[in-house]
């Protein structure tokens, strides 16, 4: 039998100067310093998670297993 998280944020990454909008809520939150670092991080993360990472705008990405 398989078991597996799904519909659930895996994590957060988002850049440093929104430290204070975001918490976890127990999902680990990555800080990155720029952009190009967000993007990065998200993609990388949602490859080795096999999740989606969703932008969503504000300079935060969430990933979600579907």
């Amino acid at each position: 039998m398989e078991v597996s998280l799904t519909n659930n944020i895996l994590a957060i990454v988002t850049l440093k100067n929104n430290e204070n909008k975001v918490d976890g809520g127990g999902s680990p939150v990555f800080y990155v310093d720029d952009e190009e670092e967000l993007e990065y991080v998200a993609m990388l993360i949602s490859r080795l998670t096999l999740s989606m990472a969703h932008n969503l705008g504000n300079g935060v990405y969430i990933l979600i297993k579907h």
